[in-house]
């Protein structure tokens, strides 16, 4: 059996330099939004030149990427955990409230406004995949969500010749459908907690989130 390839210090030095550059990359995200990343400002921090940073990261959109793809793995290995650890969809809920609440930023970048002139590549979204097949699989388990009216019905009928989102999974359409209502109602409510629209409103959006949830999770 091949022994385990050991990195070299060259490599070590690039993996180091690259995650601090990652940091400060995130320090001006929650100052000044994604559109506002600057490479020449965080080479300024780092006492780097701007060709010097350019070593590690070939522009603004590789450091994106970076940290987009960094966000989506995040949050499906702690939505993976939970569910490893037995949660059903409500202890997904709230480990997705505690993953957004504890980096609102890195919320922000993969939930929030588009970054102007960035496209992430589809690896990115095979990743964000990973995430919605926990959902699917714990509304799996949940009892038949059946449609209640003829909009749910009209619905289920469209996702049989639309489910690529879903990739592979052979679940039904009214367990697909409840995925996506889940997944679009509560970060609907965590993007506007995040982005301070409850601010002032005088509730408490914990109890407005699990609201949703117990509406979501029917009788």
């Amino acid at each position: 059996m091949p022994e385990a390839r050991t990195s070299t210090p060259r490599e070590r030095y690039r993996t180091q330099v690259r995650a601090e550059i990652k940091e400060h990359a995130w320090e001006q995200i929650a100052t000044a939004g994604a559109s506002a990343l600057s490479l020449n400002a965080i080479a300024k921090r780092m006492g780097m030149s701007g060709p010097a940073l350019y070593r590690y990261f070939d522009g603004r959109d590789e450091l994106i990427t970076e940290l987009i793809r960094d966000a989506y793995r995040s949050q499906a290995d702690t939505l993976r955990a939970a569910a490893d650890a037995g949660a059903g969809l409500a202890g997904l809920a709230h480990a997705l409230r505690a993953w957004a609440l504890d980096d609102p930023q890195r919320y922000l970048l993969i939930f929030g406004t588009p970054v102007p002139g960035y496209r992430a590549p589809d690896d990115i979204t095979e990743i964000a995949a990973e995430t919605m097949a926990v959902i699917v699989g714990a509304c799996a388990a949940l009892p038949s969500a059946s449609p209640s009216d003829g909009t749910a019905d009209a619905f289920d009928a469209h996702l049989e010749d639309h489910r690529q989102w879903a990739g592979d999974d052979p679940a039904p359409s009214p367990v697909l459908h409840r995925a996506l209502s889940f997944w679009s109602r509560l970060h609907g409510v965590l993007s506007l907690e995040l982005a301070g629209q409850y601010t002032g409103m005088g509730f408490d959006p914990a109890l407005l989130f699990d609201a949703e949830l117990k509406d979501l999770l029917g009788p």
